[in-house]
């Protein structure tokens, strides 16, 4: 039987957590490049899971393979609006 994930005892089934990605790109020495992400999370969590919600999105970056990737190279702004339902 498959099971839902979960971090955080918060379900991330696509229902609960989706995200709008946007970024800026510059030409540095006439070569563009991507100079800022910005990901905007919308998160719909169980009643009385807000603070370990927000804990989880600020410690993302630390573990997130993409933001490690791109750490010191281009800038990124994370920032959830948590819903409790």
């Amino acid at each position: 039987m498959a099971r839902a994930l979960e971090v955080r005892e918060i379900p991330a089934s696509p229902d609960k957590i989706t995200a709008a990605v946007e970024g800026d790109i510059e030409a540095i020495d006439k070569v563009l490049r991507i100079t800022q992400i910005r990901v905007r999370y919308d998160l719909r969590v169980p009643k009385g899971k807000r603070e370990a919600a927000e804990r989880a999105v600020e410690k993302h970056p630390a573990s997130c393979p993409a933001a490690n990737s791109v750490r010191g190279c281009i800038a990124l702004d994370i920032k959830a609006e948590i819903t409790e339902e």
